[in-house]
């Protein structure tokens, strides 16, 4: 899924980068979309390594899924573009995380730095998204409903006192 699940946030996110006017955001986000696009590739090389079969159902769901936000970036404002990212971003983190988790319980450890370096820039993005809208009159509201914000995230990690690549398995236990 999370192979699928990249292809529809970089999807979201051209519509994101083509709905802003600002050309420091612009040209952000558009890097974002960028790493988006390595995130995929690099799952499919771990999915080809196992004989792992894309989901057609998967690459069609998230196909539509990012098409319509996308689309929807343009009449949806400014706020909410950077909310949702930030809270998707969110919850890719703990993804990568629990790759690294699921491969531990199967003695697998080669792919740790990959995993764990792609968790971390999920994190930076999260962290790009909130600072754009910390300030925002709308963050409150939208952190109560949405359970995501300034006081909640959906990770435990922390870029200021990050643990090192071989003790990430105490990231995202919940």
């Amino acid at each position: 899924m999370a192979y699928s699940a990249e292809k529809a946030a970089a999807f979201a996110y051209q519509g994101h980068a083509g709905s802003v006017k600002d050309k420091e955001e612009k040209k952000s986000i558009q890097q974002i979309e960028l790493d988006e696009w390595k995130h995929r590739s690099e799952v499919l090389m771990m999915m080809k390594q196992y004989n792992i079969p894309v989901s057609k159902f998967y690459e069609v769901r998230f196909y539509i899924i990012g098409k319509i936000i996308s689309y929807s970036c343009y009449v949806i404002g400014w706020f909410m573009p950077f909310y949702f990212a930030g809270k998707l971003e969110s919850g890719n983190v703990c993804e990568y995380f629990r790759m690294i988790h699921y491969f531990h319980e199967l003695v697998i450890t080669e792919h740790d730095q990959l995993l764990y370096e792609m968790g971390i820039k999920e994190k930076e993005h999260e962290v790009y998204f909130l600072e754009k809208i910390k300030s925002c009159k709308l963050l409150p509201y939208f952190e109560k409903y949405f359970s995501w914000g300034i006081q909640k995230s959906d990770n435990d990690v922390n870029l200021n006192t990050k643990f090192p690549v071989e003790e990430s398995e105490k990231y995202c236990k919940k």
